[in-house]
């Protein structure tokens, strides 16, 4: 995790716990894999933020299918993720640090050329979160790490994404970003249920929490870390055990089109939108959510 994010996400989970794009490898699985079972393209000049603990619509996901998602990457355990996954030849979506992948950018390529979505969530990890920063800063600091992403994963700096798809960190987004982000045909996720391993926990735990989790919700974009211990030693038996639940998983990726999009409930609140305004207090006037003007 990165400086405040692990002590945010505790507090989170205190309050929440009742170049052109490679190819990926012709690695052969057989019928026993989860594999992928369909990709879904997501426009980004639909000005899109989904995500139900965010914001008020999310995927139009089939009962018993997942988006996996991973942040804050590249690591040293990015490696033993990115083995799980090709070993059920299944794809993830990874929302990379821009600063990480500039020291780790083999994982950032490796991950391309695998066939995974490598999205962004800004360049630093900020402390004080995007929120608490001044907008012109914010933005230059998400720029930044497009541009390193770019760098890391393609060959050559862009402040237009490959992936045009960011998750902020902290989920601790502005509408004035939002919106900036939408005007440039970049989507953001939000997720719709979290494994909790920001926490100090087995692998056994934290393949039961969020297999829990899942069977409550039977479907979602689910959020990892692919910097935690816990999360690379269960990846493995958490695969093996969508498949045995008979779930299945979708991929995520850039696209022209209709996205299939799903609205919330009519009783939709925000999950983390009381945990952040609880976190920061009266250190972010005016941080209005999002999702309550229809993003």
């Amino acid at each position: 995790m990165n400086g405040l994010s692990q002590t945010w996400l505790l507090a989170v989970a205190a309050n929440l716990l009742p170049a052109p794009c490679l190819a990926a490898p012709s690695q052969k699985c057989g019928v026993e894999a989860l594999g992928v079972a369909r990709t879904i393209m997501v426009d980004g000049s639909e000005k899109l933020a989904l995500g139900l603990q965010s914001y008020p619509r999310t995927l139009a996901l089939e009962d018993h299918e997942v988006v996996l998602t991973f942040d804050d990457g590249p690591s040293p355990l990015t490696a033993r993720v990115l083995d799980a996954l090709a070993a059920q030849c299944v794809r993830a979506t990874f929302f990379v640090v821009g600063r990480d992948a500039e020291s780790a950018p083999a994982l950032v390529r490796r991950a391309i050329a695998e066939g995974h979505s490598v999205g962004h969530h800004s360049y630093s990890h900020p402390e004080r979160t995007l929120r608490l920063m001044s907008e012109a800063a914010a933005k230059a600091d998400i720029d930044k790490g497009i541009a390193a992403v770019e760098q890391s994963g393609y060959g050559a700096a862009s402040h237009t994404p490959h992936t045009p798809f960011f998750r902020f960190p902290g989920f601790a987004d502005t509408p004035a970003l939002v919106a900036w982000l939408s005007e440039r045909k970049i989507a953001v996720f939000g997720s719709d249920l979290w494994a909790s391993d920001w926490l100090e926990m087995t692998p056994q735990a934290e393949l039961e929490l969020v297999l829990s989790r899942l069977e409550a919700a039977r479907k979602g974009i689910v959020l990892f870390h692919d910097t935690r211990p816990s999360t690379a030693a269960m990846l493995p038996d958490f695969l093996r055990a969508l498949k045995e639940r008979g779930y299945r998983v979708a991929h995520i990726v850039p696209g022209a089109g209709l996205t299939p999009i799903q609205p919330a409930k009519p009783d939709w609140k925000s999950t983390t939108e009381p945990i952040i305004e609880k976190i920061l207090g009266a250190r972010a006037p005016g941080a209005a959510r999002a999702g309550k003007k229809g993003m």
